[in-house]
């Protein structure tokens, strides 16, 4: 019921009642927090990210740890390097022999062998070629017959036949030989020693199998990130990227890359077409030129884990809370020459 103020005097009891100082305060507090965590929301800016889990990776395919494999099948005999040496390109890494210790001198030998074999077809080819210019010659003043003369004609196409014959067997010998040399398996470039298959010292191994492993020094790195397909419509090369590195202490704080503390920056290289078979796609980050160069490969190798956030829009913290609840892809911001607005009506040309 309304009432107005002089009426409250009637009722002391009343008008002495008031709520107590602490609820006062807790209220204000309550309106004032109220107000600060709107501010908050709708003032405040966040930066979007998408993050990503990987590993730090070579970008160049000849610094990617490779297997140095057998060249030809055999034992192996000695082993000239141990796991974690430092080895040059060409430098011999394991001498394997085959089963057979007489095998080169036996294909030597068949070598010499095939060599005499072209040397005499060639001998007889010149022989048979000088029948044909004489039975030519016996033929045109009429003291040969055609039969003799085609039959020395046919003599030399096999004489050449066997020629050749023989040389491709020469090639083959030379190829056996070439393979059963390159015995000594060698470094294909610069690197160290990560592992030996210490069973291939003790058993039989075949063509392509693997002897060592062999790890770069020096290589080009970059980091693969699994990024969700939700967001990678969004990213492209260049995009802001920032990162942790396994074993390096770092305080990353997605929204404000600012006040971030050990962090590295880098950008998008490139994005792959086609999804993993996790579902995720695979996004190449290289350093960031201009910023401060990642920690040395003594301290991130490769292989090492990596977290990384690909920076997206700047948007209210409002905006971000609410996309995430709702599950959204992050925000996607047309270029200028989009944003000016559709141009006027196309102007359609009717045909009479």
């Amino acid at each position: 019921m309304p009432f107005r103020p002089d009426h409250i005097g009637h009722f002391p009891t009343l008008a002495s009642i008031r709520p107590p100082r602490t609820t006062r305060v807790f209220a204000w507090i309550v309106v004032a927090g109220i107000a600060v965590v709107t501010a908050i929301l709708f003032l405040v800016p966040w930066v979007q990210t998408s993050a990503g889990a990987g590993q730090v990776a070579a970008l160049n395919p000849e610094d990617r740890v490779q297997d140095v494999t057998a060249l030809v099948p055999g034992r192996v005999e000695r082993w000239y390097v141990r796991d974690g040496d430092l080895v040059k390109r060409g430098e011999p890494i394991a001498r394997i022999v085959d089963n057979d210790p007489n095998l080169l001198a036996r294909l030597a030998a068949e070598r010499a062998q095939v060599v005499a074999e072209i040397d005499a077809a060639e001998r007889a080819m010149a022989v048979s070629q000088l029948d044909v210019g004489r039975s030519a010659q016996l033929l045109a003043e009429g003291l040969a017959a055609r039969r003799d003369y085609e039959a020395t004609q046919i003599k030399v196409a096999d004489q050449r036949a066997k020629v050749a014959e023989a040389r491709a067997k020469l090639t083959r010998v030379d190829v056996a030989l070439n393979r059963q040399s390159a015995q000594v398996v060698r470094a294909p470039r610069d690197g160290r020693i990560q592992s030996i298959n210490a069973a291939a010292g003790a058993t039989l191994v075949a063509a392509g199998d693997p002897l060592a492993t062999l790890a770069p020094e020096t290589p080009v790195r970059v980091v693969e990130l699994m990024v969700d397909g939700r967001d990678i419509a969004i990213i492209g090369p260049g995009r802001p990227v920032r990162l942790a590195f396994e074993g390096w202490p770092a305080i990353q704080f997605s929204g404000w890359p600012s006040i971030a503390q050990g962090m590295f920056d880098g950008r998008v290289r490139s994005i792959d077409p086609s999804a993993q078979t996790t579902g995720l796609f695979r996004v190449l980050v290289e350093p960031m030129p201009g910023k401060p160069g990642w920690p040395d490969a003594d301290f991130v190798r490769l292989g090492g884990k990596v977290r990384g956030w690909i920076q997206g829009e700047t948007v209210s913290i409002g905006y971000e809370l609410w996309r995430q609840l709702n599950d959204f892809p992050l925000e996607f911001r047309r270029p200028a020459d989009d944003a000016k607005g559709p141009g006027p009506d196309p102007v359609v040309k009717v045909k009479k």
